[in-house]
């Protein structure tokens, strides 16, 4: 994957088909879930890790929605973070080039794919249990309600991304969101890194109409 593909990919999404990431079928079998899968686990390890912060920590109800809340709310800068740093990596050399595509680009090259919506399961638990890890080590047992509301913020933006993939946008005041991926996908990659929310679009200058 050279540099001067991937720009060119980029520029001409196809709107059917799939793409083989891998020659190793069980490695190309992983890199692909139905969206159901990791929806399910994640509520499930929500409700779980929420559970558990109300019957086995000595956390008040109000600081464990509290906590829950801003889980929620820093999901929102990560997931911009997250797209518009780590999957629209630069690709400067081949290497990233080839990097970039494997994550996001296939994405972009081939935006219907529902099989390729979402972050494969195998992947996701290894990345999950490391900011699990991380957010312990910081706040201690607090992680227990602030991972569950990270992790519904994970699940909402899972689930409004592949809406806006799989269905033709509602004539409501949720059709904006599918314009505004649209343009990110179809008019220009560089902008519009919010799928859940244009927020931080607004915030940080990258919101294209």
């Amino acid at each position: 994957m050279q540099v001067e593909e991937y720009k060119a990919v980029h520029s001409r999404p196809k709107n059917n088909g799939t793409k083989q990431l891998f020659d190793n079928p069980i490695l190309e079998a992983l890199s692909r879930t139905h969206i159901s899968v990791p929806i399910t686990m994640w509520l499930t390890l929500s409700a779980f890790l929420a559970w558990y912060a109300f019957t086995y920590t000595n956390m008040s109800a109000g600081r464990i929605g509290g906590l829950f809340a801003i889980g929620l709310f820093v999901f929102t800068i990560f997931e911009y973070v997250l797209h518009r740093y780590l999957y629209h990596l630069a690709p400067t050399t081949p290497e990233r080039a080839k990097i970039q595509y494997t994550f996001h680009g296939v994405h972009h090259e081939y935006p219907k794919d529902k099989t390729r919506l979402a972050m494969p399961p195998a992947l996701a638990i290894i990345v999950a249990g490391f900011f699990f890890g991380l957010f312990f080590l910081m706040m201690g047992e607090a992680a227990y309600a602030f991972f569950p509301g990270f992790m519904v913020g994970y699940t909402g933006y899972l689930a409004v991304h592949f809406i806006v993939h799989a269905y033709a946008p509602p004539k409501n005041m949720f059709k904006q969101l599918w314009i505004n991926h649209s343009i990110h996908h179809y008019k220009n990659p560089d902008s519009n890194y919010g799928v859940s929310s244009p927020m931080w679009d607004y915030i940080f200058g990258s919101f294209q109409k």
